[in-house]
């Protein structure tokens, strides 16, 4: 029976591995906007320096940044220099927020691609995860924090 958070052996590396995506999505679930945002920050940070931890940055990350891009897009109605210019800011709010679902679901499947093979892989991970900032920022700044606070 699997277990969150249990510990398995890993026959092929011989060492002992930690269930570390389960065990971290579980912890995030529970929290507002700020600390999640607080969160997968540490968790880029603590992905750069070991490369055990990039598949479950990668994969939190990008399944966060989705759904709350989809929360703006369900949830909160544009404002602020989006509404009263025409139609073409609207259509690029939306657009912003749809890229930024798509790159979600990108980076969370490019987190189970580096999985595979973690040093080869690495420079694509790191890549991707860099580029990721953006989109957090962009997210941020649309108003994911009062679309989750809600």
């Amino acid at each position: 029976m699997f277990q969150i958070g249990s510990r398995h052996h890993c026959p092929s590396s011989g060492q002992d591995q930690s269930n570390h995506l389960f065990d971290r999505l579980e912890e995030i679930s529970g929290m507002d906007f700020t600390a999640v945002l607080l969160k997968i920050v540490a968790m880029i940070s603590e992905a750069c320096r070991k490369v055990d931890k990039l598949p479950a940055a990668l994969i939190t990350g990008g399944i966060v940044q989705a759904a709350v891009a989809l929360a703006l897009a369900i949830f909160r109605p544009p404002a602020g220099i989006f509404v009263g210019h025409g139609e073409v800011p609207l259509y690029l709010y939306y657009g912003i927020l749809v890229v930024v679902i798509i790159f979600g679901l990108v980076e969370a499947s490019a987190g189970f691609y580096v999985s595979g093979d973690l040093h080869r892989r690495r420079t694509i991970g790191m890549t991707i995860l860099w580029i990721s900032v953006l989109p957090i920022v962009l997210v941020a700044g649309l108003g994911g924090f009062l679309v989750v606070l809600k």
